[in-house]
């Protein structure tokens, strides 16, 4: 199966309490159905000081579920969803519905 979200891609939150944003994928986790998005989903952690780093509560990026995000249209940027097609080299191509233009990678 092909993937449908990549690393680097542009996504729009469609859901929960950072709805509407937008960020990039900076991680994939396949067999949670997850993603980790920059700026997006941000939680604090309450952490024990350690030889290496101090304590206190830091933010960090939590993954959020792969349902509740879109990719980004590269024209205008809003929420698009994600077609195949095969181009004349007979490699399949990831392509935006919205505006039918090709995706990178």
């Amino acid at each position: 199966m092909a993937a449908k979200i990549k690393k680097g891609d542009k996504v729009v939150v469609l859901t929960g309490k950072d709805k509407g944003k937008t960020g990039e994928v900076t991680k994939v986790l396949v067999a949670e159905s997850k993603l980790l998005v920059s700026g997006i989903n941000l939680v604090k952690k309450h952490e024990k000081p350690s030889m290496k780093t101090q304590g206190g509560i830091t933010t960090k990026e939590a993954p959020i579920h792969v349902s509740n995000v879109a990719l980004a249209d590269p024209k205008d940027g809003k929420a698009t969803r994600v077609g195949f097609s095969i181009d004349k080299d007979g490699k399949k191509q990831r392509i935006a519905k919205r505006s039918g233009e090709k995706l990178s990678a």
